[in-house]
């Protein structure tokens, strides 16, 4: 086949005139990374990565086929758009570093827990697009929520380019900054809780003789299909409730157990915990 017949089948990225950085490429910042070449949204020579170490930084590149360095600056320097995946107390001295590459053009994206944009845009040093997000571990199947908010300096177009990239990874919710600790409490935490649930579901599947693979089968794919029955039909969970509960039936008998043992309640008040301790990270 011929190079020109090669270069025919290629698709063109989605955002071709859009360099990114995804500085600290952890976690997080890897399932982004993957999802961007997955999906076509940024071409390989249009991303730039760093990690901590100069080992990991070719091996990653190898395997992804993009630029990884640990050189923060330089990929700053070729970047429009620029994602923060350190952990929070990282984040004064990354931007102390790559300030010097920075200009009221380009787009930061923070992903680091509790940082308030107004802290990156001080320590900018200029009036800076900052826009910070919350995603959460489902992202790594592509069935992630992600909590963004804008800073001062944030257009609707960027706003749109950040919604763009954490849609890669599952649905975005745009809220204003006062609710990003709330959003850390629900969706952040939450993976953690409803594990909880979906594990004490499987252990009564044992308990009242099921086999612990089908229980665990029979409670994870219940949770999955009960959240996607919010999700698209876009009822209340009450009123979806009630369509299971029949008159005298089993349900209601569950039911009056999870309320007596204030299943409701505990939840409710985990959520308030953890969005309080996120609060409390952000004071320092």
């Amino acid at each position: 086949m011929s190079d020109l017949a090669i270069e025919n089948l290629t698709t063109p990225a989605q955002l071709p005139h859009v360099r990114i950085a995804v500085l600290g490429t952890g976690k997080m910042g890897g399932i982004l990374l993957q999802a961007f070449l997955k999906q076509n949204l940024f071409a390989p020579e249009q991303i730039h990565a760093t990690v901590a170490h100069a080992e990991k930084a070719m091996a990653l590149s190898a395997q992804w086929g993009v630029d990884v360095s640990t050189d923060n600056l330089a990929a700053v320097q070729q970047a429009d758009l620029i994602l923060l995946g350190v952990k929070p107390f990282q984040v004064p001295d990354l931007v102390a570093q790559i300030r010097p590459a920075l200009t009221p053009q380009k787009t930061i994206v923070s992903f680091a827990a509790s940082v308030k944009t107004s802290a990156i845009e001080e320590a900018a040093g200029m009036e800076l697009a900052v826009i910070r997000a919350m995603p959460n571990t489902p992202s790594a199947l592509g069935a992630g929520i992600a909590g963004l908010c804008r800073g001062r300096y944030v257009s609707d177009r960027q706003m749109e380019l950040a919604q763009r990239v954490f849609e890669t990874v599952g649905r975005t919710v745009t809220v204003d900054e006062k609710h990003m600790d709330a959003v850390t409490g629900l969706s952040a935490s939450g993976p953690a809780f409803i594990y909880i649930i979906l594990e004490s579901l499987a252990e009564a599947g044992v308990k009242v003789g099921l086999p612990r693979d089908t229980a665990t089968l029979l409670a994870a794919q219940t949770t999955f299909g009960a959240a996607k029955m919010v999700l698209d039909t876009g009822y209340h969970p009450a009123l979806l409730k009630d369509a299971v509960t029949t008159p005298a039936g089993c349900t209601i008998d569950g039911i009056l157990e999870l309320e007596e043992g204030g299943l409701r309640v505990t939840l409710i008040k985990a959520v308030m915990r953890a969005t309080q301790r996120a609060k409390e990270l952000a004071a320092g």
